[in-house]
């Protein structure tokens, strides 16, 4: 089956997924079609792109970022990229990579953030502050490196997409909160690939086997105020354009949940593009693979997102 279901519209959109695409430079990204889905197994695999500078925000070891700049000295639009793996430590940023270095060759600066994560310091409040602590970075990386911060936009995969809309929500924390950081950088979209929206339906949907509670600390009705700053969809009206891609047969975050989270995030901020589409036949990991026949359809969604700027 070819297509792309989109719950905003209830239309049905056809694409084909037969698609060539020219390799720029000379790295080669060649689209193929998948004969089985991807696996985890799969994804740790992916050879990585070595990024042009690798820098530090923090003083803690995960605490750094890999930048990708394009050639040129004009600013560039910037992706903050944030990688998954259930916000536990198995995976690092290194298997995104590969989607990194096509960015940059669409272009586009890329911010490849590294975090603490579960297992390695990571958890509630450390992860979220991490990566609100990467993103602000990039004013000090302005001031050094040709990047337009009048265009930045978060891609995120699986817990990464959830931090990812986390970074356009954080604006709605009270100063009180252990999250809170003044003046956050504001982002103008937020590409979501198999993110979860709401850690509290992570937890009844058993999201990465516990993997929500375990960020959090606990459970929705023993720690509810941790939930409220750290869930998108309960932290006010994300009110930036939004594109949530999950695949049909995601065994790790299920399309049904997410489309009750987009649909959540729509209602709060109706104003606003917020869309969902939910890839026939393909799982969790080819969303972040430049040579899944899928890729055109994320490309897609990234540049729309770049021109709605």
């Amino acid at each position: 089956m070819n297509g792309i279901i989109n719950f905003r519209s209830n239309c049905r959109i056809e694409v084909s997924l037969n698609v060539t695409h020219p390799s720029p430079n000379s790295k080669t990204f060649v689209l193929r079609k998948m004969s089985k889905r991807l696996t985890r197994e799969d994804y740790g695999k992916f050879n990585s792109v070595e990024p042009d500078f690798r820098l530090s925000y923090g003083t803690e070891s995960d605490q750094f970022g890999d930048l990708y700049l394009p050639s040129g000295d004009r600013p560039h639009p910037v992706v903050i990229m944030l990688h998954g793996g259930c916000w536990r430590n198995r995976f690092g940023l290194e298997p995104l990579g590969r989607v990194a270095g096509h960015l940059q060759q669409m272009g586009i600066a890329v911010w490849n953030l590294e975090y603490q994560r579960l297992g390695q310091g990571g958890g509630w409040p450390t992860t979220m502050q991490d990566v609100a602590r990467g993103a602000d970075h990039l004013r000090l990386l302005a001031r050094i490196y040709p990047l337009n911060l009048e265009k930045v936009i978060a891609v995120g995969h699986s817990a990464g997409g959830h931090l990812g809309l986390w970074l356009g929500a954080r604006s709605h924390l009270p100063s009180s909160s252990e999250l809170y950081f003044p003046d956050p950088l504001p982002l103008t979209g937020v590409l979501s690939l198999a993110g979860v929206a709401d850690l509290v339906r992570g937890v009844a949907w058993d999201v990465c086997q516990g993997a929500c509670a375990e960020l959090m600390g606990g459970l929705p009705e023993e720690v509810p105020e941790r939930y409220q700053q750290a869930s998108p969809c309960q932290m006010g009206p994300v009110k930036i354009p939004q594109v949530h891609l999950i695949g049909e047969y995601d065994e790790n975050v299920r399309a049904k949940m997410v489309q009750e989270d987009v649909f959540e995030l729509q209602k709060q901020a109706f104003e606003v593009s917020i869309d969902l589409e939910v890839i026939p036949e393909i799982g969790h990991f080819e969303l972040v693979d430049p040579t899944s026949h899928v890729w055109p359809i994320v490309e897609k969604a990234l540049k729309r997102l770049l021109l709605t700027m």
